[in-house]
C-alpha cells in the first residue's frame, strides 16, 4: 500500500511539472558528464531531477537570482550519483543555497596546546550535516565538463556519506557490499594518495577520508579512466556503491 501511494504521489508530481522533456534535454545537452547516459537513463534522470526540485528548495543568497535553468543544472548533476539509488538517499534535509561566486566562512581550530584560532576559509561549496548544501554558481556552471572536477557531485556525495553520521568516507553500504573490504581498500588508497599524487585527481582528496571519497567520486563520473588507472579496486567499489559503471 505504501509503495502504491508513493508511486501515485510521484506520478502526480511528474505530471504537474512545468518542465517538459525538451526543457530538461536543453539543459542536459550543456552537461558533457551526462553524454554517456542512454536515452532510458536520461529520462529516468529527468524524472528524478523533477522529484528532486519538488522536494528541495534552491535559493540564492540575498538578491542573487537562481533561474530555472540553473536549478535544473544543479538538480541533474545532484541526481546523477543517485540515478540507480533513489531520492530517499537525500533524505533528512531540504535546501540548497547558492552564492554567485566562491565565498568565505569563519573557521575555528584548536591547536595541540589548546589554543583556539579563528580565521576564514575560501569555499566553493559545502554540505552541512542535517542542513543545506551550499554551492558557488561560478563553480557549478563549470561543472560537468569532464575535467574531473564537479562541485555538485562533490558536495552531494558528502550528503550520501553523512547518512550514517558525520562525513568520514564510509557511507551506508549497498546490500551485498562488504564494509570491511570498503574500509581496507579505501584506507590503503587514501594512504597512498597522501604520498603519491595521481594524474587527474585533485590533491584536495588528501585532506581526509571524506574528501578522498568526494574527490574520487567526481573523477568516477567525469573521468572514470583516470580512476581506473590510479585505483582499479576503488573504481570497482564505486560501481557497486553507485550501481553505475561510467565506462559501459
Amino acid at each position: 500500500m505504501f509503495n502504491l501511494i508513493k508511486d501515485w504521489r510521484e506520478q502526480n508530481i511528474l505530471e504537474a511539472s512545468r518542465f517538459s522533456e525538451d526543457d530538461w534535454r536543453q539543459v542536459a545537452d550543456q552537461l558533457a558528464v551526462l553524454s554517456r547516459l542512454s536515452e532510458e537513463e536520461l529520462r529516468k534522470l529527468f524524472d528524478l531531477a523533477t522529484l528532486f526540485l519538488h522536494d528541495k528548495s534552491i535559493k540564492g543568497v540575498k538578491d542573487f537570482v537562481v533561474t530555472d535553468s540553473m536549478k535544473q543544472s544543479i538538480a541533474l548533476q545532484a541526481c546523477l550519483p543517485i540515478l540507480n539509488l533513489g531520492l530517499e538517499w537525500y533524505k533528512g534535509w531540504s535546501s540548497i543555497i547558492v552564492y554567485p561566486r566562491s565565498y568565505h566562512t569563519k573557521t575555528t581550530t584548536t591547536d595541540e596546546m589548546g589554543i583556539v584560532h579563528e580565521g576564514t576559509q575560501h569555499r566553493s561549496g559545502e554540505a552541512w550535516l542535517r542542513g543545506p548544501v551550499v554551492l558557488s554558481w561560478r563553480e557549478v556552471k563549470h561543472s560537468g565538463d569532464l575535467d574531473g572536477q564537479n562541485v555538485v557531485i562533490h558536495e552531494f556525495v558528502h550528503k550520501l556519506d553523512m547518512l550514517n553520521g558525520r562525513a568520514n568516507g564510509f557511507p551506508p553500504m549497498q546490500a551485498g557490499m562488504n564494509p570491511e573490504q570498503w574500509t581496507q581498500i579505501m584506507e590503503e588508497g587514501f594512504s597512498d594518495f597522501q604520498r603519491n599524487p595521481k594524474h587527474g585527481i585533485d590533491r584536495y582528496g588528501a585532506t581526509n577520508p571524506a574528501e578522498f571519497l568526494a574527490v574520487l567520486s567526481e573523477v568516477f563520473f567525469e573521468r572514470p579512466q583516470d580512476l581506473i588507472e590510479a585505483y582499479p579496486d576503488i573504481y570497482q567499489l564505486m560501481t557497486e556503491f553507485f550501481k553505475q559503471d561510467p565506462m559501459l
